[in-house]
């Protein structure tokens, strides 16, 4: 015990006076918890400016033309009178679509005909896009069925039975665990947990990896006759005790500062943390007791954090992935964690529901907690 608790002081004051270590915690914890939501501050994209080519000049495309930019989705910048000028200003930049209503418009609707309504929009913003398709089509939808009770009216049916029959059925379209379908709701939980994943993985990497090179240069240190198990336990512990901090931070504090819900109890998180941050712990040692320079521990990480993100599951469904890449990803904490920490996040999940994270968690800190045990052992007999 006594061995212990000098080890975790001298881990202590190694990490706090390791400068990269400090700022890769403290800075880039910050750094991005500051940085990262401010794009997605208004959470859906909202008043797209789209350019009006009305060829039919009726008072049934004017009416068509007011709905549309009475939804939330889209206002009009601009009308032109040909399809050649909407596409020159659109290539521009000047708006983010073209509504194009065709010549004989209210005739061919009149007179019951099929219309076909054109819509070009910038396809390199997904969220652009769908918001003036939805938008176009919420009003295309809510004026068809205007037209048709009109229709039913005029042919003697009484309003209540006209309205039934134009829309026989309404959707209640209910969202599940994000209401607002903002941006934030859907990604900002999960890439918190990320970036502590990443960070941590960084700074036990760089602490193992500096005591590494400093036996290369021939220094003497505790690191050098303490028992393997207990440095491991030792920095271990460290990580976790701080990162269990940060967490408290990032992922009850932050998300609250953003305004997004918290439906896990302070208990559940933690049972959950406690494994997942010594799990990250070990394999950081890992990492830092194999590769040949600090820099790279580094790089390594920061490299793939992108990979990471599409592979763990709440960007693009597991489901979706090759079969090797999908195996691949449950090899990494952050799968397991991330999944486990919107189950009780954002789904209200209990306990019992995560039982296959927390187990998968387990069995990964004995492994990446055995193999970094022989990472240190190798490196002292090397010295």
């Amino acid at each position: 015990m006594a061995e212990f608790v000098d080890l975790l002081r001298q881990e202590t004051r190694r990490l706090f006076t390791d400068r990269a270590i400090l700022l890769t915690l403290f800075g880039g914890l910050l750094y991005y918890f500051l940085l990262y939501p401010s794009p997605y501050a208004n959470q859906v994209a909202r008043e797209l400016p789209v350019i009006l080519v009305d060829q039919d000049d009726s008072v049934l495309s004017r009416q068509l033309a007011f709905m549309a930019e009475a939804t939330p989705n889209l206002r009009f910048v601009a009308t032109a009178s040909t399809l050649e000028a909407a596409q020159q200003r659109l290539r521009h930049n000047e708006a983010r679509g073209i509504l194009v209503i065709p010549p004989h418009f209210m005739r061919d609707v009149r007179l019951g005909r099929s219309v076909t309504l054109a819509l070009a929009a910038d396809a390199t913003y997904f969220l652009s896009y769908s918001g003036i398709a939805e938008g176009l089509s919420t009003a295309a939808a809510t004026l068809g069925v205007g037209i048709q009770v009109q229709r039913r009216l005029a042919s003697g049916e009484a309003l209540p039975q006209a309205l039934h029959d134009s829309r026989p059925f309404a959707v209640n379209s209910v969202p599940l665990f994000n209401p607002t379908l903002g941006y934030q709701p859907y990604v900002l939980p999960a890439v918190f947990l990320l970036i502590l994943h990443q960070t941590l993985l960084i700074g036990a990497g760089l602490q193992a990896c500096g005591q590494r090179l400093a036996c290369r240069a021939g220094e003497t240190g505790y690191w050098q006759s303490a028992s393997p198990l207990t440095l491991l336990v030792a920095r271990t512990s460290l990580f976790t005790l701080l990162y269990l901090l940060f967490a408290l931070a990032y992922l009850v504090v932050g998300l609250a500062w953003y305004g997004l819900p918290r439906l896990a109890t302070l208990g559940q998180l933690l049972l959950l943390w406690l494994p997942l941050f010594m799990t990250i712990s070990c394999l950081g040692s890992l990492l830092g007791s194999l590769l040949p320079r600090r820099e790279l521990v580094t790089a390594l990480v920061v490299l793939s954090s992108l990979p990471i993100v599409f592979v763990t599951g709440f960007i693009w469904p597991n489901e979706g992935l090759p079969a090797w890449q999908a195996a691949l990803a449950q090899w990494i904490p952050a799968t397991p964690g991330i999944q486990a920490f919107l189950k009780l996040q954002v789904e209200g999940a209990d306990l019992s529901q995560i039982r296959p994270e927390l187990g998968q968690l387990y069995g990964q800190l004995a492994l990446y907690g055995l193999l970094a045990w022989w990472g240190i052992r190798r490196r002292q007999r090397v010295a």
